[in-house]
């Protein structure tokens, strides 16, 4: 191999190509002729020539290895596949479609390019790929192609649910949206209903009040006393008052039942719109408490979520100037002024804000300055910190706060890096609170579980202490049964020396009568007890027969 070969660099969906460049002619390349021979494969054939192809082992290896070089990354496979095939340091050029792609394989000692012309060859080599891999069968690559497309954009899609930006762009297009729709039908259903009533139009301004209102009046001639108590859990008493003297006057048309169907029906509906817009709003707030809680403690739910949309996404957001955030949403206005070399616009967006509202007229412009750039670090606060929290938001609030004040009278106000400061010393005692907090359920816990078992412990020593004073007691009653047993047998002795010249059948009643009465004795008596009584006895019947003896021997 020389070192002044060209390599084109191929990414597809089954794996890595090295195609070298048998002719590689700049001038020529752009050649109708030449354009020509890329559809034709028996020429492209001549063109390039497939050095090596390294596929993908697995669906997550094609699907790891497409994320990184979407974001101009080198993998471990494709270092090992070019390790393997081209010697780092020759002057052999690796062309490849992606700029930060070339940069990285040239990091890595090889030289890489990127031009417009990669492009052409990509197109041919794509088209005849399968007939350059002879392994592959026909269909396989588009399967390939198909598998990691759709594995790729569930990838994307759920790094965008875990953002969930997306939702609080909805959210808010949908709240602005309806806020000039029930405007419009509020509208629609006053004048309606006013050809009969209108008199209350008048007296009710709200748009809402009166949408109920006329539900629950509907018909003016059937409104008395007894419905003032309903019309005022909508209204005031005193104006649930005026609106049935004003019906007692009315200057207004009679009405069809028709007609009043329609217009009741209208008017359901209008309620029922605004009470879906009041939880669409909860909704909003509680999303953007979630997702950018500093951006919402700072300039407020809807502001903040404006500006997300007007951005496209948080992280948008996070990466503009404070000086784009500004005038973000007076576009027309700032390129109409640049066109005409008038005075740029102040504001966009955020002068919705209560601080651009709470500033005198000539400070409208530095509050809205001072502010643009707070909610820059809001955002990027909340784009890029991985514990959300909302009290960087509450200090910034205090520093604009602050900082309106210093515009009004003077007073110095708080430098950001010592605010700063503040929060983080606040966050760090919080979590040791809270990493004291877990410690001690955790200990309670295993306190908790280590008490029943200490019980059991408990129990069984008691078992064991119980188990020795049986077995004492046992010895005992053995100790006591063994000391009887001779005292037994001496007296049986005696009796059979006496009983010589009597019967058998009583010689052998007698000891047998003494044995039973002794082994009940022993039973009922105690240990102690049972030790000394029969101790005594074998004594009585040691001295009674020594006094039978010598009469018996008289007597013979």
């Amino acid at each position: 191999m020389s070192d002044s070969k060209g390599f084109v660099l191929f990414e597809s969906a089954a794996g890595y190509g090295l195609f070298e460049k048998i002719i590689g002619e700049d001038v020529g390349e752009q050649t109708p002729e030449y354009q020509q021979s890329i559809a034709d494969f028996s020429k492209f054939n001549k063109l390039f020539k497939l050095k090596a192809f390294i596929p993908y082992s697995t669906p997550e290896e094609a699907l790891e290895n497409a994320n990184s070089l979407s974001e101009g990354v080198v993998t471990s496979l494709l270092k090992g596949f070019l390790a393997n095939n081209l010697k780092a340091g020759t002057k052999s050029v690796i062309e490849v479609a992606e700029k930060d792609l070339a940069s990285a394989i040239s990091e890595i000692g090889y030289k890489s390019k990127s031009t417009t012309q990669v492009l052409e060859y990509f197109r041919g080599i794509r088209t005849h790929f399968s007939s350059f891999v002879k392994d592959l069968k026909p269909g396989d690559v588009e399967k390939a192609q198909l598998g990691l497309a759709h594995s790729y954009s569930r990838s994307k899609v759920k790094f965008n649910v875990n953002r969930v930006d997306n939702m609080i762009i909805q959210s808010i297009s949908l709240l602005d949206q309806m806020d000039k729709d029930l405007n419009t039908f509020a509208m629609r259903c006053r004048e309606w209903y006013s050809w009969h009533f209108p008199e209350l139009a008048r007296i009710v301004t709200n748009n809402i009040q009166f949408a109920k209102l006329a539900k629950l009046i509907q018909n003016k001639k059937n409104l008395s006393e007894s419905d003032i108590p309903a019309l005022a859990k909508v209204v005031d008493e005193d104006v649930a008052n005026d609106i049935l003297r004003a019906s007692q006057a009315s200057m207004g048309t009679d009405i069809s039942e028709i007609d009043l169907v329609n217009i009741m029906t209208f008017a359901d509906r209008v309620i029922d719109l605004a009470a879906y817009r009041e939880k669409l709003h909860d909704y909003l707030g509680k999303k953007m408490n979630d997702v950018a809680p500093n951006l919402a403690a700072l300039i407020g739910e809807q502001v903040g979520a404006r500006l997300v949309a007007g951005a496209g996404s948080l992280v948008n957001l996070a990466k503009m100037p404070a000086s784009t955030i500004q005038v973000l949403g007076a576009e027309k206005a700032l390129f109409r002024a640049l066109k005409a070399k008038t005075n740029t616009p102040k504001y966009g967006m955020i002068f919705n804000a209560s601080a651009v509202g709470k500033a005198s007229q000539k400070n409208k412009g530095r509050i809205s300055r001072y502010l643009s750039n707070k909610c820059s670090v809001a955002a990027r606060i909340d784009s890029f910190s991985e514990n959300p929290t909302r009290l960087y938001g509450e200090k910034l609030k205090s520093q604009v706060d602050e900082r309106l004040e210093f515009y009004n009278s003077g007073a110095v106000p708080t430098k950001n890096q010592d605010a700063m400061k503040e929060v983080a010393a606040l966050i760090q005692s919080e979590e040791k609170a809270s990493r004291g907090k877990k410690r001690s359920s955790k200990d309670d816990e295993t306190k908790s579980s280590k008490t029943p078992s200490k019980k059991s412990k408990k129990a069984e020593s008691d078992s064991e202490e119980e188990k020795p004073a049986k077995s004492k007691k046992s010895k005992k009653v053995e100790s006591d049964s063994e000391e009887e047993k001779p005292t037994k047998s001496k007296k049986s002795k005696k009796v059979e020396s006496d009983s010589e010249e009597e019967k058998p059948t009583k010689s052998s009643k007698t000891p047998s009568k003494k044995s039973k009465k002794a082994e009940s004795d022993s039973e009922e008596e105690k240990p102690t007890k049972s030790s000394k009584t029969p101790s005594k006895k074998s004594k009585k019947a040691e001295s009674d027969s020594e006094e039978e003896k010598p009469t018996k021997s008289s007597k013979t």
